[in-house]
């Protein structure tokens, strides 16, 4: 936590550089909740507040602020366990197959890009979002 708050407070905030292999990851993974919400029968406007407007509204600014670890560490039991149950394999996806395919110059699947930009939650979250 002290590295991470020594961080946080030399960064220039007008000034934080936006990772595109770090905001594909994140999206594919947000898109990734939103699809196992909906095989499991979750309504649109739960998918929206529980994967989007969730993270969007409350665990970013969170984490910017204080960082993962204390977000984290300050989750329910529940939320900690699986977070400390999941990160070592996500982790493990990252490092062997995603930054290698991208090392490797693998071709993007450009199948999976237009199912995103097409998915409907896209309408669903646009009309949330008149709600606001």
């Amino acid at each position: 936590w002290k590295v991470g708050a020594e961080v946080r407070a030399k960064r220039d905030e007008a000034n934080i550089p936006l990772n595109p292999f770090t905001a594909g990851v994140y999206c594919a993974t947000m898109m990734a909740t939103i699809e196992v919400l909906r095989e499991k029968g979750h309504p649109y406007s739960e998918i929206c507040n529980e994967s989007i407007i969730e993270a969007v509204d409350s665990l970013n600014p969170y984490m910017h602020a204080r960082g993962v670890a204390f977000m984290v560490d300050n989750c329910s039991y529940t939320a900690r366990l699986g977070s400390r149950k999941w990160a070592p394999r996500f982790d493990y996806i990252l490092e062997q197959q995603a930054f290698v395919d991208i090392d490797e110059g693998r071709v993007i699947d450009k199948e999976a890009f237009t199912k995103f930009l097409n998915d409907p939650v896209h309408d669903a979250l646009a009309t949330c979002s008149t709600m606001r």
